[in-house]
């Protein structure tokens, strides 16, 4: 069994570990006190006019369960593997399924419509860290509020904009906790082996029961986005990934060509059987020297070469108050040197937007140019497939 190798976990591990607090400036909220990461993902930097009261209070929660205390060995109290594997035969153990009713079928308005019954592709997700215990490395599957969490932010605010080309497959698995990425301890680099063997059970499971032969996209943003690197390099030359993949969305996660063998990053809008990656920060600021040579799209054009994409290609951003129209002309967009600029969003709140890292928004500043390219990239396979 070829798992990802044990530099890659250490590597990752280094990078969040130094650099924290230009990576996730408002998942941590203050440096080392935040525990939930999600809490304050998926477009909430679109809409800091209004804070709704469920963000208050998911902002209330997250602080709540939370300590600024370092994080170390003797604050977990259970060993790894406490609890199960998830059994994927069973439709609990799945935030999203296509014969299922969730969050992945929603649609921030009623123009923009969920195709999955006529579907001819799938996609797998793989959702990003809503874990911040300090009781467990791993988090338990049957945690409720860690669900519902889950649900409300990275299965609506990303995963359903796949739903107008794909079916939406987006497994549970026992994330790491957000603490694993300042711990020194070796079972931080065993939490990610663990929440990855569970990434990796659902993809076969998917695999062998629910894909049929189909088509399919990968996808994935932040510790999603670790993991799918890690299925990539181990499934590269299985049939399923020369034949059937359309294209992986590696988001959120610094991407180098020296980690896969064959696969190779997406040319342009249409490359098939290829990987898009790209990490977004304010306009002007280079995170570390972790991006120096990383792989890096321009989310609005898709062309890998350094690149600028005005205000007026974005064809629409996703803001936290999901339910309204995407907003369009939101942030332009410069690839350059491993990274995506954006400069400030075109609101009156602006001014008073001082984080220079936007990973809480990757996708959701351009969520209709990729809900579009999705579309784009299956046509362009599903033609080389047909026959003459």
């Amino acid at each position: 069994m070829k798992l990802l190798p044990e530099a890659y976990f250490l590597e990752a591990k280094h990078l969040s570990l130094h650099k924290l607090r230009s990576r996730f400036p408002l998942q941590v909220l203050a440096a080392r006190c935040s525990a939930v990461g999600f809490t304050l993902q998926s477009g909430l930097i679109c809409q800091l006019r209004c804070p709704t009261p469920t963000f208050l209070i998911l902002v209330l929660i997250t602080l709540l369960l939370s300590g600024c205390a370092r994080i170390d060995d003797q604050y977990f109290s259970y060993p790894l593997n406490q609890y199960a594997s998830p059994d994927y035969s069973n439709t609990k153990n799945w935030f999203a399924l296509p014969t299922t009713k969730d969050k992945a079928d929603v649609t921030p308005h009623k123009s923009i419509i969920n195709k999955q019954d006529s579907a001819l592709v799938d996609v797998f997700f793989i959702h990003p860290t809503t874990y911040g215990s300090r009781k467990n490395w791993n988090a338990p599957i049957k945690n409720g509020f860690l669900k519902w969490l889950t649900k409300i932010s990275s299965i609506k605010h990303q995963a359903s904009l796949f739903n107008g080309t794909c079916k939406v497959y987006a497994p549970r698995y026992r994330q790491a906790t957000i603490h694993s990425y300042f711990s020194k301890s070796p079972r931080a680099t065993q939490a990610f082996k663990l929440a990855y063997n569970d990434v990796k059970a659902a993809f076969l499971y998917y695999l062998e029961n629910q894909n049929n032969g189909r088509p399919f996209i990968l996808a994935g943003h932040s510790q999603g986005s670790s993991h799918l690197i890690s299925l990539l390099i181990e499934f590269e030359n299985s049939k399923a990934i020369t034949e059937q993949l359309i294209t992986a969305y590696i988001v959120g996660m610094p991407v180098f060509k020296k980690y896969f063998n064959t696969i190779t990053p997406c040319e342009n809008a249409t490359s098939t059987g290829c990987y898009v990656s790209w990490s977004t920060y304010l306009n002007g600021y280079f995170p570390a020297q972790h991006y120096e040579g990383a792989v890096s799209a321009n989310p609005l054009t898709f062309n890998l070469k350094p690149s600028f994409a005005g205000y007026n290609l974005n064809k629409g951003a996703v803001t936290f108050k999901y339910k309204r129209k995407p907003r369009q002309g939101f942030v332009s967009a410069k690839n350059i040197n491993g990274v995506v600029w954006v400069k400030k969003p075109k609101y009156w709140i602006s001014k008073f937007i001082k984080v220079k890292n936007f990973h809480i928004a990757d996708y959701s500043l351009f969520w209709m140019n990729l809900r579009e390219n999705v579309e784009v990239r299956t046509k362009a396979f599903l033609d080389k497939k047909v026959v003459p």
